[in-house]
């Protein structure tokens, strides 16, 4: 039999999960009525509460906890993102709980959960597709919310990059190389980020008085075999692109992959530009010309917003836009 969860007792005792878990960790900050039959209820349906929250609950009602969601673990730009939020975690006395929801919103849906029975004080995350209403669930309910990397319609604290003009200006560079057809491979149009860079793509176009050939825009899953896919598709075209912009670093090795295997040389045959420079890109050969997305401090930044609203919960949101850098190394050939 699996265990009774907070929102198991929430479901019998007609709450929410953050009621339930405010009457169980911090009882005085909830009506005496309702705290009373919630604890009735927990004790008949044996509820027991996590381990983690019972070692790191403090009196003052802050566990010192914060959940945070990873899209894709074996996307390193996450890790970025998670060393900055840890740095500052650690440094204010705070331990991170993580979840990998494999850009998935069932998945993303049950990781929220998790976390709230936990009872973490706030979470971070990238939010994948259909996150809204989850995040404006845990925010009626009074649990601070910080989004990272991708933004959403609500009201809720923003850390981003500037994707649509870093995008513009790494497809800028490859049309100031003499490049008339670049294509370009996407991400999920359902996530922020993949639609800002692809009007990147755009307007970089529009600014050079060029029509975009939408039959150049490939949209892949945001992983290697999705990149590697669709720039085989490009690439085996009679009117093949000279060029290819990737809109993150996982496809870009897609791409790579499936140059090397039509034989094409970079950037002889065919220029490539990515986003997302990661280390392995100067061991390329030849090194990759990359947008440098600045991860690490979008972590720090979103960990401070939130330890900020962990205080002071009625603060107006803010949105941050952090500036990436265009490093042209030898892939885009005379580009530069």
């Amino acid at each position: 039999m699996s265990a009774v969860t907070l929102k198991d007792v929430a479901d019998a005792a007609g709450v929410s999960v953050a009621t339930v878990s405010r009457a169980l960790s911090v009882p005085d900050r909830v009506a005496t009525a309702t705290r009373e039959r919630i604890q009735a209820i927990a004790k008949e349906l044996g509820y027991r509460p996590s381990r983690v929250a019972q070692r790191l609950r403090t009196t003052d009602g802050v566990n010192h906890l914060i959940g945070v969601l990873i899209p894709d673990i074996q996307n390193p730009f996450f890790a970025d993102i998670v060393r900055g939020v840890e740095a500052v975690a650690h440094r204010a006395g705070y331990s991170v709980l993580f979840h990998n929801v494999e850009e998935d919103p069932d998945r993303q849906r049950a990781a929220l959960e998790a976390l709230r029975t936990e009872h973490v004080d706030g979470v971070i995350l990238p939010p994948v597709h259909g996150a809204s209403e989850d995040i404006a669930a845990l925010q009626a309910d009074g649990l601070p919310v910080v989004c990272v990397d991708r933004r959403l319609v609500a009201e809720v604290d923003t850390v981003v990059a500037a994707n649509e003009e870093a995008a513009r200006e790494a497809v800028a560079l490859l049309l100031r190389g003499g490049h008339r057809r670049i294509g370009m491979i996407g991400g999920d149009a359902a996530i922020s980020t993949s639609r800002e860079r692809l009007a990147g793509y755009r307007r970089a176009h529009e600014d050079a008085g060029l029509e975009v050939d939408a039959t150049l825009i490939a949209e892949a899953d945001g992983r290697m075999e999705g990149g590697r896919a669709a720039a085989a598709a490009l690439l085996s075209r009679g009117d093949r692109p000279t060029a290819l912009f990737t809109a993150n670093n996982l496809m870009t090795l897609g791409a790579l992959s499936a140059i090397h295997a039509s034989g094409l040389r970079i950037p002889e045959d065919v220029a490539i530009v990515g986003y997302d420079d990661m280390p392995w890109a100067m061991a390329l050969n030849p090194p990759l010309t990359a947008v440098r997305q600045p991860g690490e401090e979008m972590g720090r930044i979103a960990a401070d917003l939130l330890l900020a609203r962990i205080e002071a919960p009625d603060r107006a949101p803010t949105l941050t836009v952090l500036q990436p850098s265009l490093v042209v190394r030898r892939s885009c050939g005379s580009c530069g």
